[in-house]
């Protein structure tokens, strides 16, 4: 019976072990086939697709790349800048909501718990958002615009980290604290916060991550090229190329136009776009897994 149970235990060690690794191919196969095809001459994009093993290879996509060196290091420090006051920011305001909200003797509780619920089932809609940020708060065009719409709290952080200090902080520890005459803020930075590192890390990659990627606030609110973002940066540099390759352009501009490596500088743009994602990540996963298994838990 032993033997049965170890033979078992075996088998299924092996079959989970096969899993993941295809899982972890099947995962990591599109990034590959972006990196090549970025690598990848354009005419032989344009007659073969995309091909892990592609039979001729070009830098011109990275030398378009090159050539707007400047305009893109610019967006990357509009982006660096707003990825990281929008997660710090972010993070702050999260965590300091649920912490009252994780306290059984808050008064409003559940009125506020509501309140923030109700903004993760509806809307309010873009137009009325856009009225709101443009005629009452002015945002537009400023590094405010990129900060504040959409991303600066989530109601999933919330419950999140709501979850996570119910699980995780100890009541006893806070009363202990109160009896000494530590102030809830106090509490809250001396005790709280250096407990909940994996949920903050959690919601820390979950909101950078969205500040990154985030193109649509820029679309929405920024119209001077100096607030772009390498996201709207891409975007708009790839509607450039379309541009030159359609077809007024190009009988304006003649051969230029036809020899811009528009699929191959797209693949350039999203190796460019996600370099910075995929170099923090990985410094990031152990506490994501954990704030995620535990805060996900409700107590």
């Amino acid at each position: 019976m032993t033997e049965l149970q170890t033979r078992g235990e075996k088998r299924f060690t092996i079959f989970a072990e096969v899993t993941i690794i295809i899982l972890v191919i099947l995962s990591i196969a599109p990034i590959l086939l972006i990196f090549i095809a970025s690598f990848t001459q354009e005419n032989e994009l344009i007659a073969n697709g995309y091909s892990f093993f592609p039979k001729a290879l070009s830098l011109d996509a990275y030398s378009y790349l090159v050539s707007e060196s400047k305009t893109i290091f610019k967006a990357y420090g509009v982006s660096i800048f707003v990825t990281a006051v929008g997660t710090l920011l972010g993070v702050l305001i999260t965590a300091m909501l649920a912490y009252p909200l994780s306290r059984s003797d808050f008064k409003y509780g559940k009125i506020i718990s509501f309140l923030v619920l109700f903004t993760m089932l509806f809307s309010g809609g873009i137009a009325p958002a856009y009225i709101m940020w443009t005629r009452i708060f002015h945002i537009k065009d400023s590094l405010f615009a990129l900060m504040i719409p959409n991303y600066l709290m989530n109601a999933f952080n919330v419950f999140l980290m709501t979850n996570y200090y119910r699980n995780n902080v100890p009541g006893a520890l806070i009363e202990s604290a109160q009896i000494d005459g530590a102030k809830e803020l106090k509490i809250f930075f001396k005790i709280i916060l250096p407990l909940s590192t994996p949920a903050i890390a959690t919601i820390g990659i979950f909101t950078g991550i969205a500040y990154w990627n985030d193109w649509i606030n820029g679309l929405y609110y920024i119209t001077k090229p100096q607030y772009y973002g390498i996201q709207n940066l891409l975007v708009r540099m790839m509607d450039n190329i379309q541009y030159l390759k359609s077809g007024a352009a190009g009988s304006a501009i003649g051969a230029v136009a036809v020899q811009l490596p528009s699929n191959a500088v797209r693949m350039a743009l999203a190796v460019i776009g996600v370099l910075p994602i995929v170099i923090i990540f990985p410094f990031m996963q152990k506490y994501f897994i954990k704030g995620v298994v535990v805060g996900a838990v409700k107590g």
